[in-house]
């Protein structure tokens, strides 16, 4: 029996690519209702919107009332939603044909809650960075930073097929209602980025799997948004300090986490173009 499924798109100043995201979407036989939260988007663009879902009955358009940040975004989509699954997107990345059946496979059989991902690939075909990782620890996170990846796999041979791995990204991203409910949704304490990372932490922590399923993907154009590039930089620094010291093991973890804090958020932001 197919599990209906419903596509939550956020979207702040996303730019062209937000359309592009949305066609693929409308015409998925296996997508049966999109929700898209509109956290701040230019008025030209929220009158496309309006337009597209004037005839579009399975698709709503939900002012946020401003950016209220992609974790609340897809909260704020997700509510009310009880049965089937989630399809958590973003409205820069193109869904591949047949993707959502090959979450869904990847899901059958696993332990709830189930959180499953699938490659997100750049315009040339190249797997991006993040849709498969280990588990993030601080230490992983510094030795990465410092050059030395030991967190993301895009460098590694890609499975054959669904793997379990210790986090996928939150732009293609497949959980059940059911879970996403169970689960709390996303931590609102992340403005962007890492709350893709905490769910699926704590989906394990909840006795719960993550999986990866290469049989699925999604087109990724990145660097659309029309937000400063500094300024997301600090959201994502700010965002791996509020991790860290929520998973923090204990008082000396807490304590490093915040001697070291400064020095993240600047190593993030200086790479950050202007």
């Amino acid at each position: 029996m197919r599990v209906p499924t419903t596509a939550i798109v956020v979207s702040y100043h996303t730019g062209q690519s937000l359309k592009e995201c949305l066609y693929a979407l409308a015409s998925d036989p296996a997508v049966d209702a999109v929700r898209i939260v509109d956290n701040g988007n230019p008025e030209a663009m929220r009158d496309w919107l309006r337009q597209f879902c004037e005839s579009r009955p399975s698709i709503t358009l939900i002012d946020a009332g401003g950016n209220i940040g992609f974790g609340a975004g897809v909260n704020h989509g997700a509510a009310g939603i009880e049965s089937g699954d989630l399809l958590i997107i973003n409205p820069d990345a193109i869904l591949k044909r047949g993707s959502i059946e090959a979450l869904q496979q990847a899901a059958e059989g696993q332990p709830s809650p189930c959180v499953v991902g699938g490659n997100v690939f750049d315009t040339y075909g190249r797997e991006v960075r993040g849709p498969r990782r280990r588990k993030l620890t601080l230490l992983r996170a510094l030795t990465t930073f410092s050059g030395w990846n030991t967190w993301t796999l895009e460098r590694t041979p890609p499975p054959k097929g669904p793997v379990p791995v210790g986090a996928v990204s939150g732009a293609l991203m497949l959980i059940s209602a059911k879970d996403f409910t169970a689960l709390g949704g996303f931590d609102e304490g992340f403005f962007m980025h890492v709350e893709d990372v905490d769910i699926c932490r704590r989906t394990s922590e909840a006795g719960g799997i993550t999986m990866y399923t290469p049989q699925a993907g999604a087109l990724h154009y990145g660097a659309t948004s029309e937000a400063p590039a500094k300024r997301v930089a600090g959201y994502k620094a700010d965002s791996l300090v509020y991790y860290f010291r929520k998973h923090a093991g204990g008082p000396l973890e807490r304590l490093a986490v915040n001697l070291i804090a400064p020095l993240l958020r600047f190593a993030i932001v200086s790479r950050a173009r202007d």
